[in-house]
């Protein structure tokens, strides 16, 4: 096969491949005789088809098969073989003239191919580039111990109802007529739950202030919770639609409230959270926390970091000259279903993604960065254990860990972006020890505020 590849401006090409009869006459005999060993034509024994009747009912169809394989093949070898840096896949040529497959060889392909633009990228001690340290002060371990602790609380009965504390009151819920009557066949519930400091409406959340066990309440669900039929069917037990009707006063006599109290900050909190012994103290707590926050801040400056990162090597590289009409081909030819429209919107952003893309390659190449099996599962794992902590499931054992993220791993979705992220950490990591780090000490209400701009 004869293969020409045309790129007079560096990122427009071109690739003309002639396919002669020998390229690929001896597959479609091959794969014909298959078929006729498989054939089942009424009338003949299976093998004994008249090789004729294969080629007429087959012929066509095979050659095309095999020829498009040869193509790929061939084309994906010449461009491996050549660097071709590729961008998205070939596309037939505008100017392709129809080919003739039922006609005599040779046969001429031709498609144009996206090639990335040339720019050379490098980082290395005299590259000076901001990385910022959150602070971590007392009122962050303050909050995550109150967390902690509320996590790690129980709800206890009390006499009295109180609002600040958001207790839950249980009682039993009875319509009234306009009287203030119970109503013959009225809705009634029974234990009905309630968190009255929900309630939107300032006087009918005042109904139950001071409330008792005991007590007989007054009110009207659908004043307390006037666009919100979900919660009145809710609460009622009823349907949402039946609940659109109701606008009638009830009474409600609580039999239970229920207080959830904060556990205390003792050598239990420390064993449910970090397991048996491994923590003594209430300084030794905090400091554990702190330094899981510090590890936690760590990432997200890391994270800031690959930013800046990638905003300094745009800027170095400059602007870069793409095969606009190649890539937006590709583009629609990856989104049919969304049309033109949809490429000519997301382009810019696309190309600006690309462009990322093709500096880290070279970042990735330059630090000799290669992510191994061991390497993914790590990343998964460090996933699996930051989604615990939010949870303030700080514990979870190593097995556990790695069953999870094995089962993440099972999903096609996920593996791509976990791979990614191997990638940038061992990225990072690298970057951090070969360029000058401009190192600031910010605060988290500062950092947020620079994330935001």
């Amino acid at each position: 096969m004869k293969i020409q590849f045309e790129n007079p401006d560096k990122v427009n090409g071109l690739m003309t491949l002639t396919v002669e009869e020998a390229d690929f006459k001896e597959n479609v005999e091959k794969t014909l005789k298959d078929y006729r060993k498989k054939a089942n034509v009424p009338g003949f024994r299976p093998g004994m088809v008249p090789m004729g009747l294969i080629k007429r009912q087959f012929g066509a169809s095979v050659k095309v098969d095999v020829i498009n394989k040869v193509l790929g093949e061939e084309m994906y070898k010449y461009i491996r073989e050549n660097n071709i840096q590729m961008l998205g896949e070939p596309l037939p040529a505008e100017n392709q003239e129809p080919v003739d497959i039922e006609g005599e060889a040779p046969y001429v392909f031709k498609f144009d191919v996206a090639v990335a633009p040339e720019f050379k990228i490098e980082l290395n001690g005299k590259n000076k580039i901001d990385y910022y340290t959150i602070e971590v002060d007392d009122k962050m371990i303050d909050q995550q111990v109150d967390m902690l602790a509320s996590r790690a609380g129980h709800s206890e009965k009390v006499e009295e109802y109180d609002g600040e504390q958001r207790d839950m009151l249980k009682g039993d819920l009875k319509e009234l007529d306009a009287e203030g009557n119970v109503k013959e066949d009225g809705i009634q519930v029974e234990n009905a739950s309630m968190l009255p400091s929900y309630i939107k409406v300032e006087d009918q959340k005042k109904l139950f202030d001071g409330a008792k066990t005991g007590s007989v309440i007054t009110f009207n669900p659908r004043k307390a919770y006037p666009d919100n039929d979900s919660e009145v069917a809710s609460l009622l037990k009823i349907d949402r639609e039946k609940a659109k009707d109701v606008d009638a006063d009830f009474s409600y006599l609580v039999t239970e409230i229920s207080r959830y109290v904060k556990a205390d900050v003792n050598q239990q909190l420390f064993d449910q959270v970090y397991g048996e012994g491994a923590v003594k103290s209430e300084d030794e707590f905090r400091a554990r926390i702190a330094d899981e926050i510090k590890a936690q801040f760590a990432v997200d400056s890391d994270y800031r970091f690959l930013l800046d990162v990638r905003k300094y090597c745009e800027e170095k590289v400059g602007e870069l000259t793409f095969p606009d009409a190649i890539l937006k081909r590709v583009m629609l030819n990856n989104n049919k279903d969304k049309g033109m429209d949809f490429v000519e919107k997301n382009y810019e952003q696309s190309i600006k993604e690309l462009t990322w893309h093709l500096i880290k390659e070279q970042l990735v190449a330059a630090n000799d960065i290669k992510v191994e099996q061991n390497d993914v599962m790590e990343a998964a794992k460090s996933a699996a254990r930051a989604q615990f902590a939010q949870y303030g499931m700080n514990n979870i054992p190593e097995e556990y860990l790695e069953n999870y993220a094995k089962e993440m791993m099972k999903k096609e979705d996920n593996v791509q972006g976990i791979v990614d992220r191997s990638i940038d950490q061992k990225l990072i990591a690298a970057l951090k020890n070969t360029v000058k780090l401009n190192e600031k000490s910010i605060s988290l209400d500062e950092f947020n505020k620079l994330m935001g701009a």
